[in-house]
């Protein structure tokens, strides 16, 4: 067995954190920060990123204990299983190993006996050159007229990744216009194709099995409106795929030079590191690409390397660790003040509720504590107007991330300088709220003195509600990378704490295989 087995729970690192929290969980924030230096002592630099989690429901001990735990579960050991490709995902017999996508290192990493490094280098290379080909004009459609229009045809992680960063990217983006079909509705498909040009527009069909009926349903409708138009002969000129099922991908009429594999030791809700990244490469230019892949291994040393209490990825995970499981906190709000990232909490959706909503643990027995936390969010400022109300002043404990930029893109200073006085100040007010005395006299100095005992107790917030401020000094591809391998990392390291397998996701297959009987049945 290649990762540790240990019920957390039962390890002396559990039960000191159980006394600690019963003598701790009414601490408050505001009483922390007494302490000098407290925000330097909680935060962790990492180039460009600052992580600052001083408002946080944690002492120094506390931290110290849940290291205790990362290290009595053996994180460190699991860590390495990962990185060097052992089978981790036991339940599907595969390796994890995203990391070796984004990897420049010479260091190989065998499975089966075969350095996988030379097969991940000749894809990017393939990658490169497809991308630099369209996006040139060098690609030509049937007509001969050059390529304005990518359609990705992919779900769950094969639509999700890409569509993330081509949205969070769009300020770098080329010419081409980049399109995602996933949902089996066919509206959905349908509002795609209806102001698109078959002349012109390049499908990627992005399924590994090319099976998936979502994908596969959305390919033959687009290639039977593209057939109204153009012949069998011109599919090769406009359909690409990115799958391992040669014989299906070559009966579609895709030619097998225009097929990106796909690996089995890659999990789908992290493959947008692959081959699935192709619309992202078309999207954006591969120069951006690798620097994508390049941020990503920043973070995979950082995070292979620094000891835990300096561990952005492993920190992150304990504190949420420490929240779900003592606290009983349900959920945690992703805030990324940057309208780019509008697509970063459904990603994340995905990426940590796929992997760690697990009930039974390692050895296939039922859990009698809690695992996977729920993720949401929006951007900042729009929920501020909208569900922020809640996280205030609800009866609900929701650890919040803010994740924030120092830089603008477009250099709009003064909307720039609004942004991040609301991002700060958020923060603050969860962390520090505003007392009934504060409430009072502001009361007392508006002219509202007569309505003070009516109106006090609506004004008054408790505070002492947590948040981290994830803060980077510009968006870029590379930080973007960075970003997204920070939350890989930090659902990895709750899978090894919580003893369960986050590389599986059976409970997708239920509903399916009963969709699918349906369907006969009609």
């Amino acid at each position: 067995m290649a990762l540790p087995n240990i019920n957390p729970t039962k390890t002396e690192a559990w039960k000191k954190l159980s006394d600690h929290f019963k003598d701790n969980k009414d601490i408050n924030i505001k009483n922390l920060f007494k302490e000098a230096n407290r925000k330097e002592a909680f935060s962790v630099q990492l180039n460009d990123l600052n992580v600052d989690f001083s408002k946080n429901r944690i002492t120094k001990e506390t931290l110290s204990l849940l290291v205790d735990l990362a290290k009595e579960v053996g994180l460190k050991q699991a860590v390495e299983a990962q990185f060097s490709g052992e089978i981790i995902n036991a339940t599907e017999g595969r390796a994890v190993l995203h990391t070796a996508l984004r990897s420049t290192s010479e260091e190989p990493v065998f499975i089966d006996g075969k350095d996988i490094k030379p097969k991940i280098q000749t894809t990017l290379r393939k990658i490169r050159s497809f991308s630099n080909k369209v996006i040139s004009g060098k690609w030509k459609g049937y007509t001969g007229k050059s390529i304005t229009d990518v359609v990705n045809i992919g779900i769950g992680g094969s639509d999700l990744g890409p569509d993330m960063v081509v949205e969070s990217l769009k300020f770098y983006k080329n010419h081409l216009n980049t399109h995602f079909v996933s949902n089996i509705d066919g509206d959905h498909v349908s509002e795609i194709i209806k102001n698109l040009n078959p002349e012109t527009t390049l499908f990627v069909i992005v399924s590994k099995t090319f099976t998936t009926q979502e994908t596969i349903t959305n390919a033959e409708t687009i290639k039977n409106w593209f057939l109204k138009s153009a012949t069998i002969f011109d599919i090769p000129k406009h359909f690409v795929a990115v799958s391992t099922n040669l014989e299906a991908v070559d009966s579609f009429g895709i030619d097998k030079s225009n097929v990106f594999p796909m690996w089995n030791w890659v999990g789908g809700r992290f493959s947008l590191w692959s081959a699935v990244g192709l619309s992202i490469s078309l999207s954006v230019g591969f120069d951006n690409y690798r620097a994508l892949l390049d941020g990503a291994e920043k973070m995979d040393i950082h995070f292979r390397n620094e000891d835990f209490d300096k561990n952005i990825p492993v920190i992150l995970a304990l504190i949420s660790v420490w929240y779900n499981n003592f606290y009983k906190a349900e959920t945690e709000a992703v805030l990324p003040y940057s309208q780019y990232l509008s697509k970063l909490p459904s990603y994340l959706q995905q990426a940590i509720m796929e992997s760690n909503g697990k009930g039974v643990d390692r050895n296939g027995d039922k859990i009698d504590y809690e695992t996977g936390t729920i993720v949401w969010g929006s951007t900042g400022t729009n929920m501020q107007h909208a569900f922020m109300q809640l996280v205030h002043q609800g009866t609900k404990l929701i650890p919040s991330d803010f994740i924030g930029y120092k830089e603008s893109l477009y250099g709009l200073t003064d909307h720039h300088k609004k942004l991040m006085a609301n991002y700060n100040a958020q923060m603050d007010a969860l962390a520090f709220g505003k007392t009934k005395e504060e409430v009072h006299l502001e009361l007392k100095f508006s002219g509202d003195e007569d309505k003070i005992n009516q109106l006090l107790p609506f004004k008054v917030f408790e505070g002492n509600r947590p948040s981290n401020a994830i803060l980077f000094d510009k968006l870029t591809p590379q930080s973007l990378g960075k970003l997204i391998a920070l939350y890989e990392h930090k659902i990895f390291t709750q899978g090894i704490l919580w003893n369960i397998y986050s590389y599986d996701q059976f409970g997708v297959e239920l509903g399916k295989e009963l969709a699918k009987k349906l369907l006969k049945q009609q």
